[in-house]
């Protein structure tokens, strides 16, 4: 399969290096760098310095960047957009014409436009891109497992079947195995939730809470999860799946997961912009709480933890307070 990559961070440079090294199957992979000076880089010295520096990448993966994105995209049979969410809408909006499957890595939703809450990747592709057959590629995974071949699921989900299939052919190996799902709806958010599950995990850890606590806690942000994800019309087994429980644990748990780290730093008495600063990489649960929590409002969806997390980025809590105002609450039955 001929396969373009739109965009080397870690994560969209992992699975080129990942579909380049599948040689059963010899796709012709391309990697299209935004920044030139980084591209020239990674051409001569065959690693992506900023984003994964112990990888070397595949003497079969071409890198482009001068070209330009739509055109590149009509000489392809599937092309993977893998900007952060924040170039979602830029990207699908270049590539709008393209007649080939196209499918996204990005996990959140995009950040308030004109005041109204943001959108799922889904819900901005049919705003720019409707004719679009598109999809989305999800589930728990570190870019630096993926890029050694190191075991991981993930999911390829699409209400379109020629989307689904195309992104089996094009990242399904012995080391990567790729489920499919239709059901878009739920994969997108459970991909987006549990990075502010993750945020509140990392803030239950850093002030030593204990295992109890933390079990408690990606517990109920399942439910969380599930709950709004089903009042957005998604299909509540989804959520026990890998876009849900999977990458819900990896994020909350994994040394290498961003959004932990930053509940860890806010835990230890750092600032929101530091603990930005310091990550080097988008955390996207800081960026996607105020809207998790805003869509959960409109649609009567309690969603305390999500809740907390916001108050917390948001300065309007302590990390002793946000954990204090969740246990104080008045006991319920589970569901």
């Amino acid at each position: 399969m001929k396969m373009l990559v739109l965009g080397a961070g870690a994560w969209g440079t992992a699975l080129a290096v990942s579909a380049s090294r599948h040689a059963q199957a010899a796709h012709r992979v391309s990697l299209w760098v935004r920044d030139r000076e980084q591209a020239q880089a990674m051409s001569a010295t065959r690693i992506n310095t900023r984003y994964l520096p112990n990888i070397t990448l595949p003497e079969s993966l071409t890198i482009h960047s001068e070209d330009n994105p739509a055109d590149l995209a009509r000489a392809h049979e599937l092309v993977v957009v893998a900007t952060p969410m924040a170039g979602l809408r830029a990207t699908l909006l270049a590539v709008r014409d393209c007649a080939r499957p196209v499918a996204w890595l990005c996990k959140g939703f995009e950040a308030s436009r004109d005041g109204a809450p943001g959108l799922l990747g889904h819900e901005v592709q049919q705003q720019v891109a409707p004719k679009l057959l598109a999809g989305v590629l999800s589930g728990p995974s570190f870019a630096q497992e993926v890029a050694i071949g190191q075991p991981t699921a993930l999911v390829a989900a699409s209400t379109s079947r020629e989307v689904r299939e195309a992104l089996v052919a094009a990242f399904h190996n012995h080391t990567l195995r790729v489920y499919v799902n239709e059901d878009i709806v739920g994969v997108e958010v459970g991909g987006a939730v549990k990075n502010v599950m993750a945020i509140a995990t990392g803030l239950c850890d850093g002030l030593q809470l204990g295992l109890n606590a933390r079990a408690a806690l990606i517990t109920r942000g399942l439910a969380e999860m599930t709950r709004l994800g089903v009042a957005l019309g998604a299909r509540a087994d989804t959520f026990m799946g890998l876009s849900g429980l999977g990458d819900l644990v990896l994020t909350a748990t994994g040394d290498l997961s961003r959004n932990r780290k930053v509940g860890l730093l806010l835990a230890r008495g750092q600032s929101l912009q530091e603990a930005v600063a310091s990550l080097g990489h988008v955390a996207e649960g800081v960026y996607s709480a105020r809207t998790v929590v805003q869509r959960a409002q409109a649609l009567g969806v309690a969603m305390p933890i999500a809740e907390a997390v916001l108050a917390l980025l948001d300065g309007q809590l302590r990390p002793a307070e946000a954990v204090a105002a969740l246990m104080g609450r008045e006991p319920t039955q589970e569901q």
